[in-house]
């Protein structure tokens, strides 16, 4: 997990955050920023590159190199604290809680404005890169990414997502995208690999959530990394949340993607309630009826 730096927001100092904002500039060229550029990169004087750097380094929101040059890079830190300072301008944060969840790709925090939200940092490509530039859609055509860029692609790509889907589909509403970051609504509920269902309540629970895939897929959407992990239940309903692998229905793999995520979501309804769902209930068969748009209910594709 990447500290909160929600602490040294009052701390910081506006000079402070124009050297931030010049090494990320730099990064758009090389990993590591000359210091002899952060000057033009921050249109901060020489003596005062220096002053704030001393400043950053001593928060961890940069680090250092001298090996070929001396040299700068962002560090997590040094991004969210960008992007929590563009979300208090906005006013669509004030107020900065606890953590909701930690994941191997986001950290996600409680966070407040006129109601409680959820602010998600992608990690996309931190301790992984070579994984997902690799795997990701939004980082394999592109040979000089780095993971700041992959981050923030992530993010970019799952707000859409959210835009184009919420409120018909049963996904957070998102509220705002900065860098690698996204606030959206807190959700409501449990997630489903920590729900215990009633008997009576299994086969409605996994109706209820391919329908939402399908109603997703008519919005020509797959969410292509499906789990009970990225579900949570409630007394409302089912919520889908983590988007950033989806793809659109024009995707050459999106049947494939599709058809995955259906047989994820029953082998883990079958391995945890074994006996409560009907025999014949088949991925592929729910999945030909989400792509040929008729799709009713699970019951009816078992028959």
């Amino acid at each position: 997990m990447v500290r909160n730096v929600a602490g040294l927001l009052p701390e910081l100092e506006a000079e402070d955050f124009y050297l931030l904002s010049g090494v990320e500039q730099g990064m758009r060229f090389s990993e590591w920023v000359q210091r002899e550029k952060l000057p033009d990169y921050s249109s901060l004087t020489e003596d005062e590159v220096e002053y704030r750097l001393e400043r950053c380094l001593k928060r961890g929101l940069i680090e250092k190199k001298t090996i070929q040059y001396e040299g700068y890079t962002l560090q997590f830190e040094g991004y969210d604290v960008l992007a929590l300072r563009t979300f208090a301008e906005r006013e669509t944060i004030t107020e900065f809680g606890s953590p909701l969840g930690v994941g191997k790709e986001s950290d996600v925090y409680e966070v407040r404005s006129y109601k409680p939200h959820a602010l998600k940092y992608h990690r996309e490509g931190y301790t992984n890169f070579r994984e997902v530039h690799k795997e990701r859609d939004y980082a394999s055509d592109n040979e000089h990414v780095s993971w700041m860029y992959t981050a923030r692609k992530a993010a970019e790509r799952e707000y859409e997502t959210l835009e184009a889907l919420y409120p018909d589909v049963a996904v957070p509403q998102p509220i705002d995208q900065n860098r690698h970051a996204i606030v959206m609504e807190k959700m409501d509920g449990v997630e489903l690999s920590r729900t215990r269902l009633e008997d009576e309540q299994v086969v409605g629970v996994l109706d209820l959530l391919v329908s939402e895939i399908s109603r997703a897929h008519e919005l020509g959407y797959v969410h292509a990394d499906m789990s009970e992990y990225n579900v949570f239940v409630s007394e409302a309903g089912v919520t889908i949340f983590d988007w950033p692998q989806a793809v659109s229905i024009d995707h050459e793999n999106a049947d494939e993607f599709l058809r995955r995520d259906l047989e994820n979501i029953l082998g883990y309804f079958r391995r945890k309630y074994p006996r409560r769902l009907p025999e014949d209930l088949d991925a592929d068969s729910i999945a030909d009826s989400i792509i040929d748009g008729s799709f009713d209910t699970v019951l009816e594709t078992s028959r």
